[in-house]
């Protein structure tokens, strides 16, 4: 159990139901033609837990003193798990990982997309070992790895699958990836900005440079409202574009997507204490997991034609 908190497994069925989602909610309903046996969709998937798995593990590494002030009843490495067996828990998980993805990456008959996966697994460690102590640049890192979590399965299941008679059609549906990966960087950016307010007191005694410890609490949490507003607009323009004459899709954007984010900037605005950022922090998760699952309720709203 302890191994498995080292790990977040929380974060890590979320991250493997995500991909799920788009295969067998999307793709498969929609009849797309995908490049990866259903085995070997599960390694891509695989292959991107260890690496992710590896990352939290290694953070939790880098972030024990941390962790000490910030979260002292969560600490494992050092109470529970010792840092040599934590560290040969990264190094079996992350090599896992990224052997998996140099076979898949042979599979397709692309040997060079290997390297997606070593600058991952790099990213990761360098997020935890420095990058996470320089303002913004932390966040974002994250942010993006996640959003690629997204892209990455129109790297290895559909541009192999692209021909002259289908690229039309491929090209929409890389977009539509390509459109939720967009909105998973929105969402993860908030949620690690609002971390970083949460977590204030900890890093600043850990001589790390923040957002929040750098202008202040107040000032961070008025900048994440008014980044608030871009998502939010982002989603109203798509749905109006692109959604609107489905209604199932519409309505559940709203009520599911569209009201949780806009409570969010509401709290947003007054949020002062450590368990008010913690909630928001977790809402904006709900609101990552419901904005993914509408990709089924789009796909079923078009086949069905409801």
């Amino acid at each position: 159990m302890k191994f498995l908190k080292l790990i977040r497994y929380q974060n890590l069925l979320m991250l493997a139901f995500m991909q799920l989602i788009f295969r067998y909610g999307f793709f498969k309903i929609q009849n797309v033609s995908l490049a990866l046996a259903d085995w070997q969709y599960g390694l891509l998937i695989l292959s991107t837990v260890l690496i992710a798995a590896g990352g939290y593990v290694i953070n939790n590494i880098f972030d024990q003193d941390t962790d000490q002030i910030n979260k002292p009843n969560s600490v494992i490495v050092g109470k529970n798990i010792s840092e040599t067996q934590a560290y040969n828990f990264y190094i079996g998980l992350t090599v896992t990982g990224v052997a998996i993805g140099f076979y898949l990456s042979n599979v397709i008959a692309k040997p060079g997309f290997a390297s997606l996966f070593i600058l991952i697994a790099s990213a990761l460690y360098l997020y935890a070992s420095s990058l996470k102590q320089m303002m913004l640049i932390g966040n974002i890192i994250v942010a993006l790895l996640l959003s690629f979590s997204v892209v990455i399965i129109g790297v290895f299941d559909l541009y192999p699958a692209t021909g002259i008679d289908n690229q039309q059609e491929m090209r929409i549906f890389f977009s539509i990836l390509l459109d939720y990966a967009i909105f998973a960087f929105m969402i993860n950016l908030l949620r690690e900005i609002v971390k970083d307010i949460e977590d204030t007191d900890g890093d600043y005694n850990q001589g790390m440079n923040t957002l929040p410890i750098a202008i202040g609490k107040s000032r961070t949490g008025k900048i994440v409202f008014g980044l608030s507003f871009i998502p939010l607009l982002f989603i109203v323009f798509y749905i109006n574009k692109y959604l609107f004459n489905l209604l199932f899709v519409t309505l559940y954007m709203l009520l599911f997507v569209v009201g949780p984010l806009l409570f969010f900037t509401v709290k947003m605005w007054s949020a002062t204490t450590k368990k008010e950022f913690h909630f928001l922090s977790i809402l904006l998760k709900w609101i990552l997991l419901f904005g993914i699952l509408s990709v089924v309720i789009i796909s079923l709203n078009l086949k069905y034609n409801a």
